[in-house]
């Protein structure tokens, strides 16, 4: 008789749970969404940004007089120009990871690079300019893809990411985690994906009007 009860109070606990969590309202993410135009620009003087400008021009956005502009060396005065011309950036894009080669050719060291890229970042935040940081050229543009004792891919990633609005990352150079740490401490939205064609259809989500 006692077992008979405990099972008819079980399996009515077990009705009541599953009913409640069938009749409970599903989770919903926002889509995450930004605006044109756009500023890319970079933190490292890597390939990536210019892999991003790629697929930008293969995107076809649509906007006048343009959909983005592309500034390996972009500072706080472009985007205070924009504005002074009525045509102000609604997003920013930094693209980080490091190439010393790159820093090299555009005669800069590290330091000028964070430099500048923080002002860019607090001038972008001052005049409510969304900022995207993308790393999106996997491990390779990571200390592990580095030269022994080279750290600024590292450096570039704490630049940039904590202040984004939005990552947009490459899940290779996301596998140990580290920008998933990162979106989570700072609430930061974050996009995967796996490879340049996932990037484009990713991207064009994030800019479609609809």
């Amino acid at each position: 008789m006692k077992n008979s009860v405990r099972l008819f109070i079980l399996v009515s606990l077990l009705l009541f749970v599953t009913r409640s969590a069938f009749f409970m309202p599903a989770a919903t993410s926002k889509p995450i969404k930004a605006e044109l135009p756009v500023l890319i620009s970079s933190c490292g003087q890597s390939p990536g940004a210019t892999m991003l400008k790629v697929i930008f021009k293969k995107l076809n956005l649509e906007h006048e007089p343009k959909a983005y502009e592309f500034n390996m060396l972009a500072d706080a005065d472009d985007l205070k120009a924009a504005g002074k011309k009525g045509q102000p950036f609604r997003t920013l894009i930094v693209v980080m990871g490091a190439s010393l080669k790159g820093m090299g050719a555009a005669g800069i060291s590290i330091d000028e690079e964070l430099a500048r890229t923080s002002r860019l970042i607090e001038e972008a935040q001052a005049q409510g300019i969304a900022v995207i940081g993308a790393h999106i050229e996997g491990m390779k543009r990571r200390a592990q893809g580095a030269e022994a004792g080279d750290n600024t891919d590292e450096l570039s990633i704490d630049a940039v990411a904590p202040k984004s609005d939005i990552l947009v990352i490459n899940k290779d150079g996301n596998a140990d985690g580290r920008f998933t740490i990162i979106a989570d401490n700072k609430s930061i939205p974050m996009v995967l994906v796996e490879k340049n064609l996932d990037l484009l259809e990713e991207l064009r989500k994030i800019f479609s009007s609809k």
